[in-house]
């Protein structure tokens, strides 16, 4: 496992993290806490050390069983879970990116997982009805008190991200320092802002979902899918997914390797600031996963998959792609001399 730096801090984080959300059987199909502790140690011993969770994961099991299984040993992780998701839906305050809900979040947070601070707290939604002032100066109120280190957001627009961020650096807040997206083969909706701003601005991006449900580790192949555990319906899923699992899988036959460790490893491929979040309800499928680690795919496999795959970047992206040789004439080239 390879280590790179936590967005422009010096924490050091494992080139693959570990999401808890199946950690529990509350609300479906999950994870016992015995195997969830097969988990956890295949993944230590793989040399990762980020671990995802969230407040409402599996109704709270999640905390509570890393809680449990962490202890003794809890400061060799970096430890992470969210906040935003109701804690009671009866109360209109128990949600929300507001500093009641934060702290109150946080409280519960701390308590389950039996720990004093978290390395990586996330705020897990954006909340258009709570000032970003609001929210980011919550956030380095914990820091400043030792009970939070670091800072994210998940699942929020690029401009809302930049402007957050831009407001911490005017005030001399904790600024985010990583993003959470899906993004896989199948799903590669932040090549148009987010990543680009991730890149830019130096954050961390998290990708969640990189096998889109399991569709791309297999699982649903036209055959041969009744009776296996699912969170969505093989029969919903459409030509396109299909073909583009069956190229996942070609290709994997060809290098020798598994299908979700082509999925993986092409998602670790798209940039250096991309972590992709594994995530198991056992443990030979944490194996499976963490034998991307390594698995650097040949230019053609990635020719070909990003081929299969391409999305219009729409505008204003395309648009400025498409007139920059009107825009810049003769500068289009690159040419140094042209430049100067």
């Amino acid at each position: 496992m390879r280590y790179t730096l936590l967005g422009g801090s010096g924490l050091r984080v494992s080139e693959l993290f570990l999401g808890a959300m199946t950690f529990g059987e509350q609300g479906g199909v999950g994870a016992p806490p015995q195997e969830c502790a097969r988990i956890l140690g295949a993944y230590a011993d793989a040399g990762g050390n980020v671990i995802d969770t969230a407040i409402n994961y599996r109704g709270g099991a999640s905390e509570e069983i890393l809680g449990e299984r962490l202890q003794g040993r809890r400061d060799r992780f970096v430890l992470s879970t969210k906040y935003t998701v109701t804690r009671d839906a009866g109360d209109p305050n128990a949600a929300g990116n507001h500093r009641k809900n934060l702290r109150l979040s946080l409280e519960t947070s701390l308590r389950r997982l039996r720990t004093d601070y978290i390395d990586i707290y996330w705020v897990h939604m954006w909340d258009a009805g709570t000032p970003a002032e609001e929210t980011m100066r919550a956030l380095d109120d914990q820091v400043r008190a030792g009970k939070i280190l670091y800072a994210g957001i998940s699942d929020a627009p690029a401009w809302v991200i930049s402007r957050a961020n831009t407001l911490a650096a005017w005030h001399g807040w904790t600024a985010f320092a990583g993003v959470q997206a899906p993004y896989s083969l199948l799903r590669r909706d932040i090549e148009r802002e987010l990543l680009p701003m991730a890149e830019t601005l130096g954050l961390t991006l998290a990708a969640w979902s990189p096998l889109a449900d399991g569709i791309l580790s297999g699982k649903y192949a036209r055959e041969g899918t009744a009776g296996q555990p699912s969170r969505i319906d093989p029969a919903n899923l459409t030509d396109h997914q299909h073909e583009v699992a069956a190229l996942v899988g070609k290709i994997a036959a060809e290098l020798g390797v598994t299908p979700a460790q082509v999925a993986i490893a092409w998602t670790r491929a798209r940039s250096p600031v991309i972590h992709p979040i594994i995530g198991a309800r056992r443990h030979g499928q944490l194996l499976d996963n963490l034998g991307a680690v390594g698995l650097d795919l040949p230019a053609d496999a990635l020719a070909r998959l990003d081929a299969a795959t391409q999305i219009d970047l729409g505008f204003p992206a395309t648009f400025i792609r498409d007139t920059s040789h009107w825009v810049f004439g003769a500068a289009e080239s690159g040419d140094a001399r042209t430049l100067r």
